[in-house]
């Protein structure tokens, strides 16, 4: 059968035919007979419709139309792809127009491009030709000048045929021929390669010390250098200066500076700065410390001029800021309540607040300043509540100076007593104006006569006996004449006019200080000037911070204070001094840099004050001292006031025989360190409102270390006193017998609050008196109201079980807080 049989061939429609040569080894080809495909090209023909963008038939063909299509949809789908197909040519014209207005700014870009560079090449060729004059008329000078010079040297013979008259040389020749213009091309050319020569020099190798102090081209140059010669060369010959003029600063020198600092203050470079110390030989990186001396020298060196400054200028910052009249706005007024112990400030200004103060003071008495806002009226009034006992004296100080008006409350079943007497004299210390408020005026045996008499003796001259010191009599119980006393105040404020500016950086006093476990420490700060923000970078005494919250008198959180408003400023890095002055500054390093000043002022002062003392002195003391018998003392309290009444009460106790000397003060609970120093010394442990942690009591107990806690001032100095003299003969010691912890809180009708408690250490006993801690701060001390195990009122509950305890008259317990369990027995006692 043949190989056809009235078949076509096999092959690829719309292929045409085609031969490929096929190569072999040997040399061996071949010719193959192959089809090639051609590839369809579809041209749209011009003017032809545009395919559908969602290939959707059209509304009026029905039989084109997707199954399932309402006209409705379909009229829907019609007008999104109108819509679309509109916002597709406006995105097209917003594009043209963007390009258009591209292009004609790139136009205009480069026609100014243009125009400078051609106004800069008329320049450039303005100079060049004025320069190339200059030069044209210098070098026509000098070539006059050569030819007049020239005969007059010449020989008298003349110079042979053909030969050219040159003028000696040498020692004795009378100068230089004039040179031709052939010459001068030579040795311009060569000037030229001699200076390219140097441009492009380069030298391998590393760079000694030796090539750096004398200032060698060891180095490669850098590219900047490179440019920056160049940029010189191109001043040069177009006639510009090339040397910049030198300008001479005025350096501020302190007592020691950084060497980087010194070179940015110089606007020198640094690398500059450590070569010229190296010269003088000083090695110094750029990192460490000069004194001023040397520095001085390097100021001069470079030209520049030295401006001594002393360390204190960095409190320059701090400075007195002049507000304008218009910007200053009204602020409430800050009074401060002073007066004699118990003759009720703290209970008149409770019945102001409507609130309950002295309960939470340990023995009724105010031992911190307190600091509340009352609104009278829409109007805020600042009361400052100073303690009345003699051991806060300087505490009482410190109100007077931030205040405005003083309150004086004198009791008028008691009239004038020795406090009354110091406030009198801390107001007109002050400045201040003073009210006298009479207090106590509903018991039967009050006589408000005699206290304006009194007051008579001490310059107090009240307005019922011709003078201008207001007086009021009131009832802080009965609560008669406190409206009368609110009035003067106001009327008072009125007349002071009291304004402050709000916007500006804050300043204020602080009023107390203390180092609260949970929030580290803590400052009360009456703000006098300004508003003192949230976040806000601010410097107090020697310590420093940034104010991380602000809590006001009701404990509520905010985020500024203004002007006459006390808060809390939580963020300090330690605890400063009760009377210190909070300022807000810029930055943190500035902060830093004041408060490290202030401390190493504060501690060469106390070094100097030590080191003034005399060999005569030291041994006048030492006699005396052989017959003085000194009793050391270590004291902790809960506030920095506290601490600084307690210590100035303890230089007053002693004679010539005894003597109490405070070995250290602090706030915060008792420490390991405490105890440490307290067994070095011999002394015991006084702790005012807090507690020693575990590890303290552990220690205490291990080295015979006594410790012993107090809550009222009288107690604490009373018993000192009486060791001090050797009077006491009994105490009254204290012994502790457990400690347990409240897990859970219960409300049980009937009865209160109940703990739910396990003793943890000792016994728990009905019959012993009890304190409630928290943060190892003392919160409540009282008796027992209910002891039950299980639901049976027991005597005891012994370690590691569970009670339940309910306290008298008291409510205020939470979980995790511990009591202490603790009996009382009178011991005698012996002073070594």
């Amino acid at each position: 059968m043949s190989d056809s049989d009235g078949k076509k061939p096999l092959g690829l429609k719309g292929a045409r035919p085609g031969n490929v040569k096929q190569s072999f080894s040997h040399g061996r080809t071949k010719n193959v007979v192959v089809e090639t495909k051609r590839k369809r090209v579809v041209v749209p023909k011009p003017g032809g419709a545009k395919p559908s963008i969602t290939g959707s038939p059209s509304v009026g063909d029905p039989s084109k139309r997707p199954a399932g299509i309402s006209d409705a949809e379909m009229e829907r789908r019609m007008k999104a792809l109108q819509a679309a197909k509109e916002q597709e040519a406006a995105d097209i014209e917003r594009r043209a127009r963007e390009e258009a207005e591209q292009q004609a700014r790139r136009e205009r870009r480069r026609a100014e491009a243009e125009a400078k560079a051609d106004e800069e090449r008329e320049r450039e060729n303005a100079l060049k030709a004025k320069a190339e004059e200059e030069a044209r008329k210098i070098r026509e000078a000098e070539e006059a000048k050569a030819r007049a010079a020239a005969p007059a040297a010449a020989p008298p013979a003349a110079a042979a045929p053909g030969e050219p008259a040159v003028a000696p040389s040498g020692p004795r020749g009378g100068g230089k021929a004039a040179p031709t213009p052939a010459r001068r091309d030579r040795d311009d050319r060569d000037n030229k390669n001699a200076k390219n020569r140097n441009d492009d020099a380069r030298r391998s190798g590393k760079l000694t010390l030796n090539q750096a102090l004398r200032g060698g081209d060891g180095r490669h140059k850098s590219m900047a250098a490179m440019k920056r010669k160049q940029e010189r060369a191109r001043q040069k010959a177009m006639g510009g200066s090339v040397e910049r003029e030198k300008i001479v600063r005025d350096v501020k020198l302190p007592e020691v500076i950084v060497v980087s600092e010194l070179a940015n203050r110089m606007a020198e470079r640094v690398s500059d700065v450590v070569k010229a110390l190296m010269t003088n030989g000083i090695m110094a990186t750029q990192t460490q410390s000069i004194d001023a001396d040397t520095a001085e020298l390097i100021i001069e060196e470079f030209g520049h001029k030295v401006v001594r400054v002393s360390d204190s200028d960095v409190e320059d910052i701090i400075t007195e800021v002049l507000d304008d009249e218009k910007d200053l706005q009204p602020r409430a007024p800050v009074i401060t309540i002073m007066g004699h112990v118990d003759h009720g400030k703290t209970s008149l200004l409770d019945a102001i607040r409507n609130a309950r103060v002295t309960a939470g003071e340990a023995g009724g008495i105010t031992q911190h300043i307190g600091a509340y806002q009352v609104d009278q009226d829409g109007s805020l009034l600042t009361f400052l509540d100073t303690p009345g006992h003699a051991a806060f004296t300087s505490m009482r100080a410190r109100g007077a100076q931030v205040t405005d008006i003083v309150v004086l409350v004198v009791a008028a079943d008691d009239a004038v007593m020795p406090q009354t007497i110091e406030a009198i004299h801390h107001a007109k210390a002050a400045g201040v104006p003073m009210i006298v408020a009479i207090n106590k005026v509903d018991k039967h045996d009050a006589n408000p006569d005699k206290v304006r008499t009194d007051l008579l003796q001490h310059e107090v001259i009240v307005e019922k006996m011709s003078g201008d010191v207001q007086d009021v009599e009131v009832s802080a119980t009965t609560g008669q004449g406190l409206d009368t006393l609110l009035e003067a105040i106001a009327l008072q404020s009125e007349i002071l006019e009291l304004k402050a500016n709000p916007d500006r950086a804050a300043s204020g006093a602080v009023i107390e200080a203390q180092l609260d476990v949970g929030r580290g420490p803590v400052a009360t700060v009456l703000v006098q000037n300004g508003t003192l923000r949230k976040g806000d970078i601010f410097v107090v005494g020697e310590q420093y911070g940034k104010v991380r919250a602000l809590i006001d008198d009701q404990g509520n959180r905010i985020d500024e204070a203004g002007p006459s408003v006390p808060v809390e400023v939580l963020g300090l890095n330690g605890t400063p001094e009760a009377g210190d002055v909070l300022n807000v500054v810029e930055t943190e390093a500035q902060a830093r840099e004041i408060a490290e000043y202030r401390e190493k002022a504060a501690k060469d002062k106390r070094a100097a004050a030590g080191a003034a003392t005399t060999l005569e002195q030291l041994m006048a003391k030492a006699k005396d001292d052989e017959s003085l018998t000194e009793m050391p003392i270590l004291v902790k309290t809960d506030v920095q006031g506290s601490a600084e009444a307690i210590v100035q009460a303890m230089e007053k106790i002693g004679n010539d025989e005894v003597r109490v000397r405070v070995l250290h003060s602090g706030v915060g609970a008792i420490t390991e360190s405490d105890i440490g120093l307290a067994e070095a010394s011999g002394a015991p442990v006084f702790g005012f409102n807090v507690r020693a942690n575990a590890s303290a009591r552990n220690t205490a107990n291990q080295k015979g270390v006594e410790i012993r806690y107090y809550s009222v001032i009288y107690d604490l100095v009373d018993d000192v006193k009486k060791a001090a003299s050797g009077l006491l003969s009994a105490e009254i010691k204290e012994t502790f017998i457990g400690y347990a912890a409240i897990k859970e809180v219960f409300k049980v009708t009937g009865v209160g609050k109940v703990a739910g408690c396990i003793v943890t250490e000792g016994v728990a006993r009905r019959s012993a008196g009890v304190r409630l801690l928290r943060d190892n701060v003392v919160i409540h001390e009282g008796t027992l109201k209910t002891l039950k195990r299980f639901k049976d009122e027991v005597a005891e509950v012994q370690s590691g079980q569970e009670c339940g305890m309910a306290f008298e008259a008291y409510d205020d317990i939470r979980a995790d807080d511990v009591i202490e369990i603790f009996t009382r027995e009178e011991v005698e006692r012996n002073l070594e």
